[in-house]
């Protein structure tokens, strides 16, 4: 049954440490900057964290990456500009890295939630991100093996919820929403809006309900980046 959390502290409190979190958002874009501001409140540490970089300036994952709660991440872009944090952390070897292709990231992630045991696929192959892995050649390509990525819990954001838990996103805050939710064993969100079943179209449903556990409204959330307003 799906739980509709009275704020976002009680919706990330199950959240413990050592635990496995994917955390959605592409860049700031869709990023669940409230749900990671209580979780950084939540005290939680030992986190392994799945997302697509590591971190964006002085907040969000790069504050939780900052105060050293972060012992893994797993992600595609680890070194941007504005990634100081994780940065001065890695040559500290305060942490430790996973770098995945982002076609393969997604796959990784998807293939938990589809409940695909492993797949092959040719990106990385005979660069050191093979290194270790098993390979085949299939169809005249090399290819590596590949296996799902799993989570004890994702924090995601959405734009709309319905009490049954369906869920429609906003234009690019979309992302790894969906399959991050599918993923975790316990998928928490954060929505603008909660309306009652039956409000949301069946046909324009990303996320089907029976992938989230729990929800959180609020009334006036972060707005993250202008690729999520209605000009985008």
């Amino acid at each position: 049954m799906l739980n509709i959390a009275d704020s976002v502290a009680a919706a990330v409190e199950p959240i413990h440490d050592g635990a496995c979190v994917m955390i959605g958002g592409f860049g700031v874009a869709g990023q669940p900057v409230e749900l990671i501001d209580a979780l950084i409140e939540n005290g939680a540490k030992d986190l392994t964290v799945v997302n697509n970089n590591a971190g964006n300036g002085d907040v969000g994952l790069a504050k939780l990456i900052q105060l050293g709660r972060v012992k893994k991440i797993i992600c595609s872009f680890p070194r941007q500009a504005d990634s100081w944090h994780f940065d001065e952390k890695y040559h500290a070897g305060e942490i430790e890295l996973e770098v995945v292709p982002q076609g393969n990231l997604a796959e990784r992630i998807r293939a938990a939630g589809a409940g695909i045991g492993a797949f092959y696929t040719p990106t990385g192959y005979g660069t050191p991100l093979a290194e270790g892995k098993e390979v085949r050649e299939l169809d005249g390509k090399h290819q590596v093996l590949e296996y799902p990525i799993h989570a004890d819990f994702s924090l995601t954001k959405a734009h709309t919820a319905d009490t049954a838990g369906n869920l429609v996103y906003r234009k690019t805050a979309r992302n790894f929403g969906p399959i991050m939710a599918a993923a975790a064993q316990r998928s928490i969100v954060q929505v603008s809006e909660i309306v009652e079943r039956g409000q949301i179209d069946p046909e324009v449903v990303v996320t089907p309900g029976i992938y989230v556990d729990t929800v959180v409204k609020l009334e006036a959330p972060q707005q993250a980046d202008p690729r999520e307003d209605d000009a985008a």
